[in-house]
């Protein structure tokens, strides 16, 4: 009983020393802001860097090129691959082929009924309408299967190329012309900072009240930053608490065309820090 007493003021002041909101009460808490996109690109095959085309602190569009391999071998493979797909010479060969048994064998079974030919004739000559039909078929799946090697040799030229995933800024360049890229090793990194994403820790009773696209503000410490604080909408509250500070993760969006830079400590509250 003894031990029980004196183990429980320990409690109490351990729960007040851990609880992360006594500053500024349980509606603003403190978070730090985040990339709403960091992607580390990389080659998924060894090469010669033939061309870096962009430079850090890049602004780059979707889709766009910012590095490619020496491409060259492949290229030419490509052009092969390409005549061969377009070319269906040994498919109308093979179907002029058939054309011409078949009509031979249209002319045996007539000779047959004047008794100008044997059974054996005629049947010879079916089977090989039958041999002309299996070569034609077959022509015409080789020539889907050429087609189909040219468009993996596309595929394979077009991996030799890195292109941004997202609208961003060039972060990192790892690599510089004429060095080897190693496969799946980081040579660029792209950032999207606008939008940001803030991921605040929020008490839990208030986390579960909030809905997607619920505003929200984050204000900044500068003194230029408005103490209103800046809008932006609640877009994920996760499904599982920490349960040593007893709160869920809330990320928010927050517009940021001044690409102001990601990882600043802001504070969060769910209405306007100069609200009554």
């Amino acid at each position: 009983m003894l031990r029980c007493l004196i183990a429980l003021p320990l409690l109490i002041v351990l729960s007040i020393a851990v609880g992360p909101f006594d500053t500024w009460g349980a509606e603003i808490v403190e978070a730090i802001t985040k990339p709403s996109a960091d992607v580390l690109l990389s080659f998924i095959r060894a090469g010669r860097v033939a061309e870096v085309l962009v430079k850090e602190g890049d602004i780059v569009e979707q889709g766009q090129l910012l590095v490619r391999l020496d491409d060259d071998a492949e290229r030419v493979q490509l052009e092969q691959l390409k005549a061969q797909a377009a070319n269906s010479e040994k498919v109308q060969a093979s179907a002029a082929d058939l054309a011409q048994k078949r009509a031979d064998h249209k002319k045996l079974q007539w000779a047959k009924s004047e008794r100008a030919a044997t059974d054996w004739e005629v049947e010879h000559a079916g089977l090989n309408v039958q041999i002309g039909e299996s070569s034609l078929r077959l022509a015409g799946f080789e020539h889907r299967q050429d087609g189909l090697k040219y468009e993996e040799a596309k595929v394979q030229v077009e991996r030799m190329r890195l292109y941004s995933p997202v609208v961003g800024k060039v972060e990192q360049v790892d690599i510089e012309p004429g060095e080897s890229a190693q496969a799946l090793s980081p040579v660029i990194r792209v950032v999207q900072i606008d939008p940001l994403w803030v991921d605040a820790p929020v008490p839990s009773d208030l986390a579960r009240t909030l809905k997607p696209n619920q505003k929200a503000y984050v204000r900044f410490r500068c003194q230029d930053c408005s103490e209103k604080g800046e809008e932006a909408k609640v877009i994920h509250v996760s499904a599982v608490a920490v349960a040593a500070t007893e709160t869920l993760r809330v990320r928010l969006e927050l517009p940021n065309p001044a690409q102001r830079s990601a990882g600043e400590r802001v504070k969060v509250s769910f209405s306007p820090f100069d609200a009554p």
